[in-house]
């Protein structure tokens, strides 16, 4: 049964779409002031562009860095960087494809790109990057999760960065248990077990239960059973017999071998309660690494991505990728093209990921010695790059994602955890919510 949010999400798309076939061609100049109706031009090549950062703030810094160097190199073209805070990145994009003003080129993560590109807002990328100095030189692990995020085939979105699952461990406390590093699934459980003392408030694992609970927990059952397809037809494979034993085994962890107060727990909480405690691992992203190296010092711990299998087969679930779009509104879609090359260069690339704390997309920048030297992020981009590494994609495509994965699921992955649901009924809910969302987006697309 949909919610009222779904509905009304769908609501809005519909009018924004009407809106879109409603636009008369209002871009005006070569400034990108277009609505997703304008179908743009190549332009000069030269001239002004406007950068929409979809993370102002945050990342104004070494974007204004980026672009500095970009004009030194060219310049005949002038960038107009705009700031927009993440969380409103999404509404300041959907205003503009309805009432004009979209930029040239605009940063647009995986999580918002399918709701851009289904009003007509982008440019299809693959043939310039066909064509450009960056083919062949990104992660086509990164690639294939923009195509598939953006809800099919065609490239709406160079990646730039990506985050990646890590199961940071206490070095330490491993040592001292005579423990190896918690590399498979088969080691990580094991470690869980020898790791808990309840008695002296020692524990294996911190689990998450609370805000962000989803993603994790569907990387931990992927993982450990290897099957490498969100989908198998229009069914989802979330409730397939093996992801429900692979979670029952992984929620049985709670309160034996992790905290009660877990069942609570968003990233923030978790990551504060391991770097303060006595806890042998935790789950979570590169984001937390300065977190650890300040609460604990370089020799305490260390990250590694989520285990392998025990024949070291990787299956891990699709991470959120940030990248940059070229919006098809453009008037000057040569300069703007060369924006995005240039920013995805091995050098500029690098310089960037260096600064967001995440992995280049660039798969040349992966190598430089930043990376080399912060060994979370040297294996997370070799995870990440490696040929033997199969992603299972999240239909972040899917209007009703965030819903699912977050307002419907949370509440009821707190249930699982406190025996009040079975695994089997959490997979099965899932599915059929997901299920019923795929069919009403191949329906409307």
């Amino acid at each position: 049964m949909k919610s009222s949010i779904h509905r009304s999400r769908r609501a809005a798309t519909a009018v924004a779409l009407g809106s879109v076939l409603a636009l008369t061609a209002t871009a005006c100049g070569d400034d990108g002031s277009g609505g997703a109706g304008d179908k743009g031009g190549e332009g000069s090549g030269k001239g002004t562009i406007i950068f929409w950062d979809n993370n102002g703030g945050v990342r104004t810094d070494i974007w204004k860095q980026v672009i500095a160097d970009f004009e030194k190199k060219y310049p005949d073209i002038e960038v107009k960087y705009v700031g927009i805070p993440a969380a409103s990145a999404q509404s300041k994009y959907d205003t503009a494809i309805q009432g004009g003003g979209l930029p040239d080129v605009g940063g647009v993560g995986t999580a918002m790109l399918a709701e851009v590109a289904v009003q007509g807002a982008l440019e299809p990328l693959d043939g310039r990057l066909s064509k450009s100095p960056l083919n062949g030189r990104l992660s086509q692990n990164l690639i294939d999760v923009s195509k598939a995020a953006g809800g099919g085939d065609t490239l709406y979105q160079v990646p730039t960065s990506a985050n990646n699952g890590t199961l940071w461990y206490r070095t330490d406390l491993f040592k001292k248990a005579g423990l190896d590093a918690p590399t498979t699934w088969s080691k990580f459980y094991a470690a869980a077990d020898k790791l808990t003392e309840k008695g002296k408030n020692a524990f294996g694992f911190t689990i998450r239960g609370g805000e962000g609970a989803i993603a994790p927990a569907l990387d931990a059952v992927y993982g450990q059973t290897g099957i490498t397809s969100f989908w198998n037809g229009d069914k989802t494979t979330v409730n397939d017999p093996k992801n429900v034993a692979a979670l029952e085994k992984y929620v049985a962890l709670y309160k034996k071998d992790t905290p009660s107060a877990d069942v609570n727990n968003d990233f923030t909480k978790m990551v504060a309660q391991w770097d303060s405690g006595t806890i042998g691992m935790l789950s979570h992203n590169l984001g937390s690494y300065q977190d650890h190296l300040k609460a604990l010092g370089k020799d305490k711990f260390r990250g590694i991505p989520n285990p392998t299998l025990d024949d070291g087969t990787r299956v891990q679930v699709s991470n959120p990728v940030d990248g940059l779009s070229l919006f098809r509104s453009s008037k000057n879609k040569a300069a703007a093209w060369k924006f995005i090359e240039f920013a995805v260069s091995a050098e500029e690339n690098s310089k960037f990921n260096e600064s967001a704390g995440q992995v280049p997309a660039n798969t040349d920048a992966a190598k430089d010695a930043w990376i080399q030297r912060a060994e979370p992020t040297k294996l997370a981009a070799e995870a990440l790059n490696g040929s033997g590494t199969k992603i299972v994609q999240l239909p972040y495509y899917l209007p009703d994602w965030n819903t699912i994965s977050k307002a419907d699921n949370e509440p009821n992955f707190q249930k699982l955890l406190l025996g009040k649901m079975s695994a089997k009924e959490f997979l099965d809910t899932l599915a059929d919510q997901l299920n019923a969302a795929q069919a009403d987006w191949k329906k409307n697309h």
